[in-house]
């Protein structure tokens, strides 16, 4: 089995291409959601977030995501400060489900900073997805209901989607049009079809 790192950066469509691979048969292992996961009211990292992130905690002992989203995504100490709460539990998880799927040909691991955690370490194949600076911006003001400032300034606080590009093994075009992106995914699971035949 082969674990293919699926990467980009904020508006570059990487949930998209993940769902195109998912429409395709294959497995996808969502970081995102194992994180979130491990937000939930009573799990263990509750505690160790609310610690270091005491304004983004709710009444209810609740993780309030969107406060939290503000302090992380502006400030790169700060995010890393999650990611070393989250990452270490979240790669338990990972491993898991990576086990489970054994018997598939390959999966889809989608995560946002797959470089920046290290896990590219656990991969075979890394892919990163990209689009215009342009692009980034709408989508990501669409989809997260945010400023063009603030989408601004969470790019700025991340990896370069440049630098990403060239720590790739493969790279999606995804600044064309749904179609075009598609026959990519097509080719690509070709090609890892018959890397393994």
């Amino acid at each position: 089995m082969l674990v293919i790192g699926l990467t980009g950066s904020l508006g570059t469509g990487k949930s998209t291409v993940a769902a195109m691979f998912a429409k395709r048969g294959t497995k996808i292992i969502d970081a995102d959601a194992i994180t979130r996961g491990l937000l939930a009211r009573g799990e263990k990292c509750v505690k160790k977030v609310a610690k270091i992130f005491p304004g983004a905690i709710l009444k209810s002992s609740k993780i309030n995501r969107s406060e939290l989203a503000k302090i992380v995504f502006n400030h790169p100490r700060e995010l890393q400060k999650l990611t070393d709460i989250l990452y270490p539990e979240a790669l338990k998880v990972v491993k898991a489900k990576i086990s489970r799927y054994k018997h598939e040909r390959f999966v889809i691991l989608d995560v946002p900073l797959l470089f920046e955690s290290g896990w590219d370490k656990i991969t075979d194949t890394t892919i990163v997805v990209k689009a215009t600076r342009a692009q980034q911006i709408k989508r990501a003001q669409k989809r997260l209901g945010i400023t063009r400032n603030d989408v601004v300034r969470r790019l700025k606080n991340q990896m370069t989607l440049k630098e990403k590009c060239g720590m790739a093994d493969i790279i999606i075009d995804n600044s064309h049009g749904l179609m075009q992106t598609r026959k990519q995914v097509d080719a690509i699971i070709n090609r890892l079809k018959k890397r393994q035949s």
